[in-house]
């Protein structure tokens, strides 16, 4: 039986599905109706206030608005009545009376003008409504709010209340009199505005416009004249996007309507776009002169030549290898390594490991995963045999309870967080557990502020509530699980009561937390590297894990476990291999049969054991094991904790080869540089953190003499002795594929047509399972397996003379070691300089201002910055972003290691904080 209504449109027998609306019907069939108000996109919802898509029903005295009215059984529906189209030409009538001409408009290609062509009408034979002549406002970086063009759609405050739900857009005052406001009518510039940007896309008549597509009068310029589809090169999500491009320079982006994003996007994906024409783009290879001391890195980015100097190709690629050849065939393999970059393609993170691999003889090969989620996938792949995640983050659209912690994700993942916001809009619980209060924690059903370093006693407390209240799927464990015992035995000693007091979440609250997660009908995890980046991070993915396991919150709708991942290709180049002790899709280096297979394949003899992770190969370089480096798209002189340790160990190097966009820190130690391609310079697939392989399209030609990453690989491997001969990227995927199970049924040629695919898949003419484990684990048994974690306290606990906890992490404007987004022009507007977190407290004590300098040190450094207060930082807590080189937050961080991951203890060790001009004076 059907459920659709059968009506009739325009003399024709229809039938519109469940909860459509007449234009939607209409829209469908090919029938176009003029809109205004209404955005046929995701998340949008019709609010029928403009008038411009009146139809006319039979029987009724009044046109209906088609985007708000649904059709009923037997209604008689004309959409290009006269009536209906006389009333749509009044409405753009009178709505043109008020709009700029449309020679000086600021949009003149926009919805309205569009639709005002299409309805046949010009220009207005109605007075001009005097507005407040306050109507334009040029105060944010990125944007231009000119109100003399608003219609007062309200797509605007739809755009921000409901989509991203920020809530800084509204409408104040009345009659000829209302417009539109940011927050309490305050200048866009100076307003809470996250510059999403998600108005300006939905903005119908230009009012609010990217400040790039208009001149200083406002009036429309920069008109791109090409378009390329491709894929935000910033963090996991996976945005897709349009590079908008005018004589080959991007002017605009736009968001696309992307499995992740649903044309969403962040001020990274739409305005961190000019980075790539930026004056510090390396184009000619550089060699370091003869003399100059690598400990010598006081140099300009723009002048590079004081420490370098040019060479062409073949002698900067012979250079380059001949150095690498020289230290394995002297001293063998081991003593070399090489970083490969999460931030390029999959086929680049293949074939760089490959060539360690196979070129140095050696699986010295690793990438920021280390630095950033490598214990929780040492977890997963230990608990559930997989180190991806078991469900997408729009899973949460299925969930009644979503449990966020150790992620911020309004600020590192902001697109996926408008679906957390959303789903509690629509009823879920939110359960935030940080020791620093995100601003997520504002839409939180629970927030859980617990003590840093604590995690593994609140987890286990949670699960003694579960365990001892009988609150565990008896059935799902039994089916599905193994050594449930042990957790059982081993959560004995976290009662609640017991608990409290070391993680600082009264034993209620706990209690209450386990009871709403546990019985949720559908409830998944996400964490963040809040979680990963410990001592005990591990442990603290072994808590979560159980936390799924016991409850049966794995392998249905709106469940699961979810490791929010950082950058673009996280997930794409952990799968392609480019970490030390695993081949690609996680297959152990040390087991025979599969070395065996990767021997045959690549025609070359493996090294048998695991190679040396990021931190324990700058240890190597100290201890003279290792002497030669290749380093692609990395900045370890950034992103290793103790970060001076880690400069010293570049310097120490014989022989440094850095292939990068910009003269990174890193790269100033280099002996060969090699200038690279940006992400908007190259074709290549990404994994997002949803196991979405997307394709990135080439928009624009490389600067100068810089070649695409992938070239350089495969010139470097030839000059190792690799017989290699790709001609296209496309050829790379292929082979990538044959070796990889997780990419069956993935072309080339598919995700050309579909720009997106998840994994794992059937069959190549159907889709990827969003949601896994739904029959089992892939681990020896089938079956997922409780791994127990004890109490580990952080590697250093806070004393008299460093009584403070540091933590560090990203910023909403600025990712990763800031490389790309502070050559951003509009990122570094809206966040130029280097600041620390801290509660007014700890601030007043020093005697200090927000704004004011002060030094934070730690056993291993000091850095001076900005004071920023921060209402949700506990007293005790300083919060650091590691994007600035000149106040670089790693110089402080402790490099000691989880034992199973491999990963440093960025978010935890003891720290002094005072005032930097008492030390200046001093």
């Amino acid at each position: 039986m059907s459920d659709g209504i059968r009506f009739v449109l325009d003399g024709e027998d229809v039938e519109a599905r469940p909860g459509e609306t007449i234009w939607q019907v209409a829209n469908r069939r090919g029938v176009e109706i003029p809109h205004l108000c209404y955005l046929p996109a995701p998340g949008y919802r019709p609010d029928g206030n403009c008038r411009a898509c009146m139809v006319e029903i039979e029987g009724e005295r009044v046109l209906a608005a088609s985007c708000v009215r649904r059709p009923a059984p037997g209604m008689k529906v004309q959409t290009a009545s006269e009536r209906a189209r006389t009333s749509r030409k009044l409405v753009f009538e009178l709505l043109a009376t008020d709009q700029p001409e449309r020679a000086v408009a600021h949009d003149p290609n926009s919805a309205f003008w569009t639709w005002a062509d299409r309805v046949a009408v010009a220009d207005s034979r109605f007075p001009v409504v005097r507005r407040s002549s306050d109507t334009t406002d040029l105060s944010h970086p990125a944007m231009a709010v000119q109100l003399d063009a608003c219609i007062h759609c309200t797509l605007c405050v739809r755009a921000c209340r409901e989509v991203q739900v920020n809530d800084v857009i509204g409408m104040a005052w009345r009659g000829p009199f209302e417009k539109i406001v940011f927050d309490f009518d305050d200048p866009m510039g100076a307003s809470t505005c996250v510059a999403c940007g998600e108005c300006v896309q939905a903005c119908p008549t230009g009012a609010l416009m990217e400040k790039s597509l208009v001149d200083e009068r406002g009036v429309y310029a920069n008109a791109p004249d090409r378009e390329v589809d491709s894929v935000c090169p910033y963090c996991g999500v996976g945005c897709q996007l349009t590079y908008q491009i005018k004589d080959d320079r991007i002017v605009a982006v736009q968001g696309r309507d992307g499995p992740s994003n649903q044309n969403r996007l962040c001020v990274k994906g739409r305005f961190g776009f000019d980075y790539v024409h930026h004056g510090d783009r390396l184009t000619v290879p550089l060699i370091r002169k003869e003399g100059v001391s690598k400990h010598d890195v006081a140099i300009d980015p723009e002048n590079p030549l004081t420490h370098f100097r040019e060479a062409t190709w073949e002698e900067a690629l012979d250079r380059a290898a001949g150095g690498l050849a020289r230290i394995r065939d002297q001293h063998g393999g081991g003593a070399l390594a090489g970083f490969g970059s999460a931030k390029g393609s999959n086929e680049e993170a293949y074939l760089f490991q490959k060539l360690v691999r196979a070129g140095f003889g050696t699986n010295n090969v690793d990438h920021c995963t280390r630095l950033c989620h490598a214990s929780s996938v040492a977890g997963l792949l230990e608990g559930v045999g997989s180190g991806a995640v078991s469900a997408p983050f729009m899973a949460v659209e299925d969930a009644d309870v979503i449990v966020v912690i150790g992620a911020n994700p309004t600020e590192n993942h902001p697109v996926a967080a408008t679906f957390f916001k959303q789903a509690v809009e629509r009823g879920a619980k939110l359960i935030v557990m940080d020791p620093r209060g995100t601003t997520l924690m504002e839409h939180a059903t629970h927030m859980l502020q617990f003590k840093p370093g604590r995690d593994v006693a609140m987890l286990n407390a949670i699960l003694n509530v579960i365990v001892e209240e009988g609150l565990y799927d008896r059935q799902y464990v039994q089916a599905n699980t193994d050594d449930f015992d042990k957790l059982v035995e081993n959560v004995k000693d976290y009662a609640p009561e017991a608990m409290a007091e070391v993680c600082g979440i009264p034993a209620a609250m706990l209690r209450e937390v386990a009871r709403v997660y546990a019985r949720a009908e559908a409830a998944i995890i996400f964490w963040g590297m809040g979680v990963s980046q410990h001592i005990h991070g591990t442990d603290n993915t072994r808590c979560l894990i159980a936390l799924a396991l016991s409850t049966g919150q794995i392998g249905r709708p709106g469940t699961g476990l979810h490791p929010l991942r950082g950058q673009n290709n996280v997930q794409g180049a952990s799968d392609a291999g480019l970490i030390p002790m695993f081949f690609p899709d996680y297959k152990p280096v040390e087991d025979p049969q599969t070395r065996a297979a990767y021997e045959a394949a690549w025609g070359v003899t493996l090294d048998p054991k695991r190679g040396l992770t990021v931190v324990e190969i700058m240890d190597a370089v100290h201890a003279d094991t290792i002497r030669g480096m290749y380093i692609m798209g990395e900045n370890p002189a950034m992103s290793d904790p103790d970060v001076q340790h880690a400069r010293e160990a570049l310097a120490k190097l014989e022989h440094l080869v850095v292939q990068d966009i910009f003269l990174t820190e890193t790269a100033k130690y280099a002996d060969v540089v090699l200038p690279a391609s940006a992400w908007p310079e190259k074709d290549g697939t990404v994994t997002n953190t949803n196991r979405q392989v997307q394709i990135g399209r080439k928009a624009l030609p490389l600067p100068g003499e810089a070649r695409q990453d992938l070239d350089l690989i495969v010139e470097l491997a030839k000059r190792l002795g690799l017989g290699w001969n790709y001609q296209h990227v496309s050829e790379v995927f292929a082979e990538m594929a044959s070796l990889m199970p997780s990419l069956a049924n993935i072309s080339w040629d598919r995700l050309e047509r579909e720009s997106s695919v998840t994994y794992p898949v059937d069959a190549p003419d159907k889709p990827g399972h969003d949601i896994v484990f739904g029959n089992g684990f892939p681990t020896a048994s089938g079956r997922g397996k409780f791994v127990p974690a004890k109490l580990v306290s952080p590697a250093e606990e806070p004393d008299a003379e460093y009584p403070m906890v540091l933590t560090t992490g990203r910023q909403l404007e600025h990712w990763h070691t800031g490389s790309m987004t502070r050559r951003a022009s509009v990122l570094d507007d809206l966040e130029p300089e280097a600041v620390a977190y801290v509660s007014a407290r700890d601030l007043e004590r020093l005697g200090l201002r927000s704004g004011e300098s002060l030094q934070v040190s730690t056993r291993r450094g000091a850095i001076t910055l900005k004071a920023r207060v921060d209402a949700a930082i506990p007293p005790g807590l300083i919060f650091i972003p590691f994007a600035y080189a000149e106040a670089a937050a790693n110089v402080l961080t402790n490099p000691q290691l989880d034992p199973f991951g491999k990963i440093p203890e960025f978010k935890y060790c003891a720290a002094r904080m005072e005032p930097a001009t008492a030390l200046a004076d001093a």
